[in-house]
């Protein structure tokens, strides 16, 4: 009788663990942080860094403009992306000193 019941409880356990492990890996997801959308803009400016440089040879073929080119947008996306984290960082601050 005791193996009997220790083998429901086994099983009742492997059930638990199973349904808890498919509740938590439900899909990709990232942690709620107030960085996500710097993280989503850092994703789009290398994106776009990277068409750019695919597609510099297109636009003109002195390499100078090429690399004045990419040089003017890496730091354009840099000056925005320190503003934008200095932003957050400020939001967070003053959220944190309220509370």
């Amino acid at each position: 009788m005791k193996s009997i019941k220790q083998s429901a409880s086994v099983e009742e356990k492997v059930t638990d663990s199973t349904s808890a492990t498919t509740s938590i890996s439900r899909g990709f997801g990232v942690a709620a942080s107030p960085f996500n959308g710097v993280k989503l803009e850092l994703g789009i400016c290398i994106v776009l860094g990277l068409l750019l440089w695919l597609g510099a040879d297109s636009i003109t073929a002195n390499e100078d403009t090429q690399l004045l080119m990419l040089l003017a947008y890496s730091l354009s996306g840099t000056i925005w992306l320190v503003m934008r984290t200095r932003a957050v960082l400020q939001r967070c601050a003053t959220e944190q000193t309220e509370s």
